[in-house]
């Protein structure tokens, strides 16, 4: 359930990410599937952005193109990620294997889905943690390992003298999701990117989560972005939303636009499917149909079978991005005629 907390325009103008028109594809025997298809973004320092949308969107590939990281057979067929950071201007894509490596974590940190996955099931938390920061840096102490992550275990709200000597399958979900945080965090990472951190956990371990995510914003000022289907908790922690669709991004706004003037249909699809905390007997509304075929998209706006509005024009020709401010992208052939306004939640 939405609470949204009214917040002002984010006035940020660095840039610590720049996506400049990429894509990603995946080769199967069906063809290739475009998972992401042109989308440039700018991520700001210090902001915390949220990429939503269905399952199949696309979002978990852009974050793991991010790094650089998308699994075969995947492959970045194309664009530019550059990260501004230090007084530098470097192209992940364009450093060598080994120089990627060093570049991650210490500069770009990812907390990934399922972390009983993500975790070794033989090693203890505390193995886990020291073989992560020994292996990017050689002439760090044991005792100074030891003294940082006790630390980053508080930070998270965990018990270090507890969780450091236990295994995973002795720890809960919510408890191994915050030493995944902890240990993305162990080399100071300046861009923090969280896939789904709260999938399959209950509501109240999910809160938990979202507050220690608070406490690190402030306490530390990491750049976050989130990539789930959750609009509460983009209501909740997002300073901007982008809204990825088939692959592409469909709409881009501050927190406040997204939720209370969306522009693009699919948007507002998705939150008329967001309950009201203010309604115990409130009419939910599924978006209709199913998100298109990747490898078989449909012509003109992907969205156009789902879509109520769509016309002739929908059908045949893609949308081009459009800003309607400098802060507000959305990508619609009929914006200007919709009127789509959500009530206050």
């Amino acid at each position: 359930m939405i609470e949204l907390e009214t917040k002002g325009t984010l006035t940020v103008n660095e840039p610590v990410i720049s996506i400049d028109n990429l894509t990603v594809e995946y080769v199967s025997p069906r063809g290739v599937i475009k998972a992401v298809r042109g989308v440039s973004l700018k991520v700001y320092r210090g902001e915390t952005l949220f990429i939503v949308g269905e399952s199949g969107s696309g979002k978990s590939t852009l974050g793991l193109a991010m790094l650089n990281i998308v699994p075969r057979p995947g492959r970045i067929a194309g664009g530019s990620i550059t990260y501004h950071i230090d007084g530098r201007n470097v192209n992940i894509l364009d450093l060598p294997l080994e120089d990627q490596r060093a570049f991650r974590w210490k500069n770009v940190a990812m907390v990934f889905q399922s972390a009983l996955n993500s975790l070794n099931p033989v090693l203890r938390i505390w193995d886990q943690m020291y073989d992560t920061i020994e292996s990017h840096d050689k002439h760090i102490s044991r005792e100074e390992v030891y003294e940082k992550v006790r630390r980053l275990l508080y930070l998270v709200r965990l018990d270090p003298d507890r969780v450091l000597k236990a295994y995973p399958h002795q720890l809960s979900g919510g408890m191994r999701q915050r030493v995944m945080i902890a240990l993305a965090l162990l080399l100071d990472p300046k861009v923090l990117i969280l896939d789904e951190p709260t999938t399959a956990l209950d509501l109240l371990t999910q809160k938990s989560i979202m507050e220690v995510l608070k406490n690190i914003k402030k306490e530390l000022g990491l750049t976050m972005i989130f990539i789930t289907h959750d609009l509460s908790l983009a209501a909740e922690l997002a300073d901007r939303v982008a809204v990825m669709y088939a692959g592409k991004l469909v709409e881009l706004g501050d927190v406040y636009d997204i939720f209370y003037r969306p522009r693009h249909p699919y948007t507002f699809a998705l939150m008329k499917t967001v309950p009201k905390l203010t309604s115990i007997d409130e009419e939910l509304y599924p978006i209709p149909g199913s998100p298109p075929d990747m490898a078989n998209l449909p012509p003109g706006c992907k969205f156009h079978p789902r879509c109520p509005y769509a016309t002739r024009a929908c059908s045949d020709v893609e949308p081009s991005e459009e800003w309607l401010t400098p802060s507000h992208l959305v990508a619609c052939h009929r914006h200007r005629d919709l009127s789509l306004r959500v009530e206050a939640r």
